[in-house]
């Protein structure tokens, strides 16, 4: 399904961050990065949350999607850019439902955890040791899921993402852009064997009582874009930057941090909800 889709961008121009970054991440053999949300504590506990850290791997820009020879999914054409970085995960891992249960609605069904939605508070980190910078970026993330594009009416969760991210898509010319394709184009862009972990057995769950069966089981290669229980299991994740950090230690004598925020404009002259602008300011590292 195609869908004309426009938004109000949230700049006029590419955040000054952005080229750097991407020239940074660039020189990774593998773009991984450390990425921190927050679990829900213990009854118990005398906190709310707890946070949780594990390793992704940055897959580029929401509306960017990276040029890959194999991937024979069909993309939409590079209609909007964006500083939206984006990662792959499996929804039964519990970093979806953080995402929602941080949420300023605090989502805990599982129906409304498994489809889009989410907007949890993140920070997500790279070191880049070639060039001695550390870039750390804080906002909220959202969840991309089959529901995102379909027949009938569209659950608050979708209407979320796409507010969210949609204010942040900067549009960059005309034509037709599907969320449905976009999602699909991701899962196209990883490997077979990589497709198929997401029909691995349930993460997390115990060897001795969950047992492989002929669709969830380790070592899979999957082929077929749209796979049942892959695709099924197949989320992408969107950060919204609300603050990015750059850290240059590379030379003890000039080290120094930049902190680039972006502010939402307010008053008379705002153009519309979602519209701001990138602030940097120069710091001590």
């Amino acid at each position: 399904m195609s869908t004309a889709t426009q938004h109000q961008s949230a700049s006029s121009s590419e955040a000054p961050w952005k080229s750097t970054f991407l020239s940074h991440v660039s020189k990774l053999e593998s773009p991984e990065f450390v990425f921190a949300s927050l679990h829900s504590a213990p009854a118990s506990s005398s906190t709310p949350f707890v946070p949780r850290l594990r390793y992704c791997i940055y897959r580029g820009m929401w509306a960017e999607l990276p040029e890959n020879k194999h991937n024979d999914a069909p993309q939409n054409e590079r209609i909007y850019e964006s500083e939206l970085p984006t990662f792959t995960t499996d929804v039964r891992m519990e970093k979806v439902g953080e995402l929602f249960g941080s949420s300023d609605g605090h989502a805990t069904e599982k129906k409304q955890i498994h489809g889009s939605g989410g907007g949890g508070p993140v920070e997500a980190v790279w070191w880049i040791k070639d060039v001695g910078t550390q870039w750390r970026i804080k906002g909220h993330a959202f969840v991309v899921a089959p529901d995102i594009e379909g027949e009938g009416e569209q659950s608050s969760g979708v209407r979320t993402v796409k507010s969210e991210i949609g204010a942040r898509m900067r549009n960059v010319k005309q034509g037709g852009w599907s969320w449905g394709k976009e999602l699909t184009a991701h899962f196209g862009n990883c490997s077979p064997k990589m497709r198929g972990t997401w029909k691995n057995p349930p993460p997390g769950t115990p060897t001795a009582s969950v047992h492989p069966d002929d669709e969830h089981k380790l070592g899979q290669s999957v082929t077929d874009l749209h796979d049942p229980v892959a695709r099924e299991n197949f989320r992408v994740i969107i950060i919204k930057p609300d603050e990015v950090e750059q850290c240059d230690i590379s030379d003890p004598v000039k080290a120094r941090r930049w902190k680039y925020t972006f502010v939402v404009a307010e008053g008379p002259d705002d153009e519309g909800e979602g519209q701001g602008k990138w602030v940097s300011e120069e710091l001590w590292p």
